[in-house]
């Protein structure tokens, strides 16, 4: 399996086995994790730049990760993006960091950001570029 299917199918059985709520940063059109999550009991929500139209029962809120609200994050255990445009990156990582939730993000081909966070091999490869206390 060398899909793009392929790599959201692992990053979403590591998430289920491993979170129990889950905020997804630069959702686009593509909601197949958060479907997945949602499908496993998983409490997922969505975000973009653009507003989205999601499938029923996938909440969307349009935000920019740069300037985020921070009261629409609060909560959530983890803050992930799949192939975010790198220069979203440290942004990503500063809100997981202000509302204390970890940050792992799966990048676009090898791309990583500074040292690449931990790496968790769950069949692709993530990046955690933050734990929560």
């Amino acid at each position: 399996m060398g899909s793009y299917k392929h790599i959201e199918e692992r990053f979403s059985r590591y998430i289920i086995g491993n979170y129990v709520s889950a905020t997804e940063i630069g959702v686009g059109r593509n909601f197949t994790v958060a479907e997945a999550f949602a499908a496993a009991g998983v409490t997922v929500k969505t975000t973009d730049v653009f507003v989205q139209q999601p499938p029923g029962g996938i909440p969307f809120f349009r935000d920019d990760v740069c300037a985020p609200d921070l009261a629409c994050y609060r909560g959530t255990a983890l803050i992930y993006a799949v192939r975010p445009g790198i220069e979203m990156v440290p942004c990503i990582i500063a809100l997981a960091r202000s509302v204390n939730a970890d940050c792992i993000i799966y990048h676009l081909g090898n791309e990583i950001y500074e040292r690449g966070g931990r790496i968790i091999d769950c069949g692709v490869v993530l990046h955690q570029y933050h734990t929560r206390i």
